[in-house]
């Protein structure tokens, strides 16, 4: 008998270098592992949107950017279904995070050329169009885990039937193969440990895309 296969619900900014890492691990994850990824979005601009007067200027602008990538994405999903998430977000990331061109309208309609959608999508990057969808999709992913926390979440069905939610794992360079494998079944294992709150230890790293 085959296994049977598990949906990860993994939602993400496609603006966040971190959240990269971490969806790179998880299409590994899915070669080692019966598990079949659904992308979902999440927006960092909508989670800081009420405490920017505590940050500091340059992650203020950071944030008034991240505005248009994970616009152009809800469109390109509301417009041209659920399977375009995963392919455009990947054409993104690669763009803005391993050649390092950065949240451009080029890159960003590159992108879309890529995957087959139309250059016009890039025009809901200025406008407020789908952003009740966007805030609907960004509220079901951050209420699995609460506010304290960023992109990515993942969430899968946990043993006894309830949903075992997650920031993270934040790690680089990309975990392969068994190694990944290993991560996610370590991740899985602390996560649906019932009181089980945080890991964490300082990063000495930034994101490694190679």
């Amino acid at each position: 008998m085959s296994e049977s296969r598990t949906t990860a619900d993994f939602y993400f900014d496609p603006m966040c270098p971190w959240a990269w890492m971490t969806s790179r691990w998880m299409l590994e994850v899915e070669q080692v592992r019966p598990v079949d990824v659904r992308w979902k979005v999440m927006s960092l601009a909508v989670l800081n949107e009420n405490r920017l007067d505590e940050l500091p200027a340059e992650y203020r602008e950071l944030l008034t950017q991240a505005w248009g990538p994970v616009r152009v994405v809800v469109a390109a999903q509301q417009l041209h279904g659920d399977e375009v998430v995963g392919k455009l977000y990947t054409a993104l990331g690669t763009r803005f995070h391993n050649n390092g061109e950065g949240a451009t309208r080029e890159a960003i309609v590159d992108a879309l050329a890529e995957v087959g959608l139309p250059a016009e999508l890039v025009e809901y990057a200025d406008k407020d169009t789908y952003d009740t969808e966007l805030r609907a999709s960004h509220a079901e992913g951050i209420d699995k885990v609460g506010q304290d926390v960023g992109t990515p979440v993942i969430a899968v069905p946990g043993p006894d039937g309830d949903e075992v939610a997650f920031f993270g794992p934040v790690v680089t360079p990309t975990p392969r193969g068994e190694a990944a494998a290993r991560l996610w079944d370590g991740t899985l294992l602390v996560a649906s440990t019932p009181g089980f709150y945080e890991i964490k230890r300082t990063r000495t790293a930034s994101p490694s895309f190679n």
